[in-house]
């Protein structure tokens, strides 16, 4: 099985900064695509930033100049450095990946559980 935990939401501040962390483990062949996406109460799920292996990123123009994310992928491990956070970006976080299990399964997306991130203004 393959699962994805996150870690590093909390309460800042508005203006403040947060790093989140997504640690992939399990059984896994190799990990194409990760990213980051975000859930506010009463919104859909939104993509804030993804990065694959070769690390080409692709971020939500809301999030461009102020998020960053990054990988090891000796790790199995996504980053997202977040600064200037603004109060209406309090949502709960959530990383997913690509992931291919062994040589006869193609890839799959897995999410994590989501990490609370509380903006306060």
């Amino acid at each position: 099985q393959v699962q994805l935990v996150e870690s590093g939401g909390g309460l800042v501040q508005a203006g403040g900064s947060l790093r989140l962390s997504c640690a992939a483990s399990g059984s896994m062949l190799s990990i194409n695509d990760m990213a980051w996406y975000r859930q506010a109460p009463g919104k859909q799920r939104e993509l804030v930033a993804a990065i694959n292996r070769g690390g080409n990123t692709n971020y939500a123009d809301s999030v461009k100049g102020r998020f960053t994310i990054s990988r090891d992928n000796a790790k199995n491990t996504v980053y997202l450095q977040m600064n200037s956070l603004k109060p209406e970006e309090t949502a709960v976080y959530y990383c997913n990946a690509e992931v291919r299990r062994n040589y006869f399964s193609d890839y799959a997306i897995y999410w994590g559980q989501g990490t609370q991130v509380l903006v306060s203004s």
